[in-house]
Parts: structure tokens; C-alpha cells; sequence
């Protein structure tokens, strides 16, 4: 999967997340529920780019794991900082909080030209959903409103930096951050489109995990520029962040799909011995060679099995399973259907 890692190029801050967020679901149970409130002149990149991080949250897991819904202040119809009017699917007063329909996460959408004064009915919603535990986030300057709200007394915040001076003169008891994206308690922020993105994947990490967040950044990293400048599709071996060795290893496995190689002989090709190569996939991917390489082959097949008319046992062979069945098991471990299923599903 792509290996960018936001802490390398992300100045943010997480605190007390395991103790304080949403219960991490397993797969197969219901999706969780996000609600996006969009705040006149909202960013539109910050929008999107955590809308982008949910969409594509699905598409790497078999069943849905978000579902989410747009909310308009008073119409739905809400203009954007672009000046396009969107489409909300429904008003503040129709947000859900209690009962089989109730959002699970709700997060406030500002923007440059976002009127920084209190608006009541929205801060209502955002108490009521704190006293609920909700989740709560703010992207560019949605801080704001959840400062309003006082949900935010005595924790940390990010927020666009032209707000900065704003933010700490109205409200003492919060602590703007220099950082682009904060998660403490149940509350995340962040300060732009790129940090929106980030702050998603940190939410989406707590819940299903590192594997999935992995698999996402690939989906959406496909088109940067390659390290060496070249207008081609980079991969995750041309990630500078990485050391040379890694990125050496990344590219024999991913250029080793049909006909795996052993972790003996890895480390012959590169010269290390098998615990400097375990230390360096833990210390730079957090996960281990041989699960990394399993997550390789088994996205692989994926794609192959929703995008081609080959059969199970032929994408089997090409992505190196020396069975069906190994590989239908260790397919429904990693997305939670068999192969079949996937495939009966694509349609």
C-alpha cells in the first residue's frame, strides 16, 4: 500500500485517542454514521477531501464502513467557496443524534469567508452531540464553531492560521495549536484540505485500523509525481521518506507477486540480515514483512477479481496462493467475504 506517512509530512498532534474514541468496530457490523454540516462559503477542497477519504474507505473493504450525510445550516442549499451552490442532503434541525439513525460522527465545514460569530442552533447540536459522546471535527476553521459550542474548553485545536489571533483573543480556555491537525478526546480538527484528509484517515486508523488506511493512501496517492520528477504514476518504493533499503525490499515484493520471495532471500538481495529488515518495516510501516507483503498480493487480487472474468483459482495462482482455498481464507480474513462474494457484489 502507499507509504506516505503523515508524520513525516504532516505537523499534527494526537492525544488520548484510544481511550476516548468510538469503539473500533469489526467487520461486517453497521457503518458508521457521519454527518458533514456545511457552513456557507465552506472549503470546498477540505470538503472533499474528507469526503474522499470516507468514499474510499469503502472501496477498499468488501462491506460498507461509513455512510454519511450533508447538513445546511437553515436550507439545503449551501454555496461554496468556490461559488457552487451545493446540494445538502438535509437542514440542522433534521440531524439525528438519538436512536437507530443517530450520526456517530459529526464535523463542522469552514472555510476563508465563514462567519466566525456564534450561529445558536448550531451550537446546540454540537452540545447536545458532546453530552451524547459523540465524535466530533472541524475542518479549516470549523474549530470555531465547536469553541462556540464550548466543547472545546481545554483542549487543543487546529485551525486555518488567519483565524489564529481570533481564536485565542475570543476564546481563553482553548489552545489554538501551530499544528495542521489535532485529535484529542473525541474531538479532531485540522486547518486545511491536505490536513482534512489526514485528520479522516487518523478517525479512520482508530476504527479500522492501519491495514485499511494503508490500502487508501495507495487508491489515493496514484497520481504524485515520481520521486525522480518523471510525469509517471509513482509507487511507494519512490517515496523519499523511506531509506534505500526499504524502498529496495518494497520493490522486490511488489515486482515478486506470482512467486513470492522468502524473507531469507530478500535479505540476500539487499544485504541485511532478517531482523534489520523486520526492524525497518516496523519502524516505517508499522506492520511486518511478511503481513505487508500479504496486503500486497491480496489488493492485487482484488483488483483482479473485480476487474477481470478470470477465475478464482487463476487469480489464486497470479497473486502466488498455492491454493483456492489458502487464498479464499486469507482473503476473507483481510476483507471480511469471500472471493465469490466480492466478485457477486461488484455489480
Amino acid at each position: 500500500m502507499s507509504q506516505i506517512s503523515e508524520k513525516r509530512h504532516f505537523s499534527h498532534r494526537l492525544r488520548d485517542t484510544n481511550s476516548a474514541f468510538l469503539p473500533a468496530r469489526p467487520a461486517g457490523t453497521a457503518p458508521i454514521r457521519v454527518g458533514f454540516i456545511l457552513q456557507p462559503h465552506f472549503s470546498m477542497m477540505a470538503f472533499t477531501a474528507a469526503v474522499d477519504a470516507v468514499v474510499t474507505a469503502n472501496l477498499v473493504q468488501a462491506t460498507p464502513l461509513f455512510t454519511f450525510t450533508t447538513f445546511g445550516l437553515n436550507a439545503t442549499t449551501v454555496r461554496s467557496d468556490l461559488a457552487i451552490d451545493i446540494s445538502a442532503n438535509a437542514t440542522l434541525d433534521q440531524l439525528v443524534l438519538e436512536g437507530d439513525n443517530a450520526l456517530d460522527v459529526l464535523i463542522v465545514c469552514g472555510g476563508f469567508r465563514c462567519n466566525l460569530s456564534e450561529h445558536g442552533p448550531l451550537s446546540q447540536v454540537l452540545k447536545a452531540a458532546a453530552k451524547r459522546q459523540k465524535v466530533l471535527g472541524g475542518l479549516w476553521n470549523g474549530a470555531v464553531a465547536l469553541a462556540h459550542a464550548g466543547v472545546l474548553d481545554r483542549l487543543s485545536c487546529a485551525l486555518h492560521p488567519d483565524n489564529h489571533a481570533f481564536a485565542r483573543e475570543r476564546f481563553p480556555s482553548v489552545e489554538v495549536s501551530t499544528h495542521t491537525m489535532m485529535v484529542e478526546a473525541r474531538i479532531l480538527t485540522s486547518a486545511g484540505p491536505n490536513s482534512a484528509l489526514e485528520m479522516m484517515l487518523a478517525l479512520i486508523e482508530r476504527l479500522h485500523g492501519t491495514d485499511t488506511v494503508r490500502a487508501i493512501r495507495e487508491i489515493l496517492s496514484s497520481d504524485r509525481v515520481a520521486n525522480d520528477g518523471e510525469n509517471r504514476l509513482a509507487t511507494a518504493e519512490d517515496d523519499p521518506t523511506m531509506p534505500d533499503a526499504l524502498r529496495s525490499l518494497l520493490r522486490l515484493m511488489s515486482s515478486n507477486i506470482e512467486e513470492p520471495l522468502g524473507i531469507e532471500e530478500l535479505a540476500d538481495y539487499v544485504g541485511l540480515s532478517r531482523r534489520r529488515i523486520e526492524r525497518l518495516f516496523q519502524n516505517h510501516l508499522e506492520t511486518t514483512p511478511s503481513r505487508y507483503y500479504l496486503e500486497l498480493r491480496i489488493t492485487h487480487a482484488r483488483r483482479l477479481l473485480l476487474q477481470s472474468s478470470d477465475s478464482i483459482s487463476s487469480i489464486a495462482v497470479a497473486c502466488g496462493f498455492v491454493s483456492s482455498t489458502h487464498f479464499s481464507h486469507c482473503f476473507k480474513d483481510f476483507f471480511g467475504v469471500s472471493p465469490s462474494q466480492a466478485r457477486q457484489k461488484r455489480g
